[in-house]
């Protein structure tokens, strides 16, 4: 009779001891502060991949940032983040002296914080654990010597976010890699604005044959309309970082060069994987993870799209899932 008492007893004491691991995991919650607003397409993957992480692996993220690129906004947003004392900070570093304080601040507090996105090169100097993302150099570098490869001899940078320090180092490694002539050009963060000084600047100097855009649909796609515009007889090979479906296609038909995939989805779900696995097992990678730089070339192209030209494809295959469009 005791014996089958201590049984039970100890049966319910695993039940207890079960239940309170589930609702132990069921409690952690983590905040993600960016410079990009969901709403944008490239952002929107980030989130994507956010929420399909915080599902899989049972905890509760909150996305947080600006409703368009606004650094005070932004520090504001995180320095709240840090006063509710989550169980994990992801922020994005669009410029390290703006954020610096509230991640160190988190740091001080005891918070895990990993960085995503921007911030590469200056994350784990203010604390955080890690970085996912990519080298904005030095994918800005690969671009640049492609193009040089590909015969480009002057060449537009085209800026959309001033004060974005990772898009400034994106058109530094372009200048270096390029190692020609290359003008830095500022423009709207507005896709018809963008279009527009674009065109104009390709009508004023021929000379340009390269454009290198920072953000497919803000400035990719306008890009690419405005050297189609140019007609037959002018050549002027264009490529962007991150994908929309137009500029996919874009590349796959030859009216771009490549687009420079940093993979956005993994952006936003490896940091949530990450913080779950150290708060639940101590565990957590020793390095930075790097998301890209990926060049997307005219046989990748096609491949994605599932065509029939791509080089090693027969095209009876389903065509695989079209990539979420981007703009970081």
């Amino acid at each position: 009779m005791i014996f089958r008492a201590l049984r039970l007893l100890a049966t319910c004491l695993v039940a207890v001891s079960l239940f309170g691991a589930a609702h132990a995991q069921e409690e952690l919650r983590f905040i993600m502060v960016t410079h990009g607003a969901a709403s944008d397409d490239f952002w929107r993957m980030v989130k994507e991949g956010t929420d399909r992480a915080a599902t899989e692996m049972d905890v509760g993220v909150e996305y947080r940032a600006p409703e368009e690129f606004d650094l005070k906004k932004m520090t504001d947003l995180l320095t709240a983040a840090v006063e509710e004392k989550p169980d994990g900070l992801i922020v994005s570093i669009p410029n390290a002296d703006a954020v610096a304080a509230p991640i160190r601040a988190a740091v001080e507090a005891g918070i895990p914080v990993i960085t995503i996105n921007s911030g590469f090169d200056v994350g784990r100097s203010l604390g955080a654990l890690l970085h996912v993302g990519q080298s904005e150099y030095e994918a800005g570098r690969v671009a640049g010597e492609t193009m040089r490869k590909l015969g480009g001899n002057k060449a537009l940078c085209v800026n959309h976010e001033l004060g974005n320090v990772g898009l400034d180092l994106r058109c530094k490694g372009f200048i270096d890699g390029f190692a020609g002539s290359v003008e830095v050009m500022p423009v709207e963060a507005d896709a018809a604005e963008a279009g527009k000084a674009i065109a104009d600047r390709l009508t004023e100097d021929t000379e340009i044959d390269v454009v290198l855009t920072l953000s497919a649909n803000v400035a990719g796609e306008p890009a690419i309309a405005a050297a189609k515009s140019l007609g037959e007889g002018r050549k002027v090979r264009v490529a962007t970082f991150d994908l929309t479906d137009a500029v996919l296609n874009a590349v796959a038909d030859g009216a771009a060069a490549f687009a420079i995939d940093q993979q956005p989805f993994l952006q936003g779900y490896l940091p949530v994987e990450f913080l779950t696995l150290l708060k639940r097992h101590r565990v957590v990678p020793v390095s930075n993870v790097s998301t890209g730089p990926r060049l997307i070339t005219l046989n990748e192209a096609r491949q994605r799209l599932g065509r029939s030209d791509a080089e090693g494809t027969t095209g009876e295959a389903n065509p695989p899932e079209a990539p979420a469009a981007g703009g970081g």
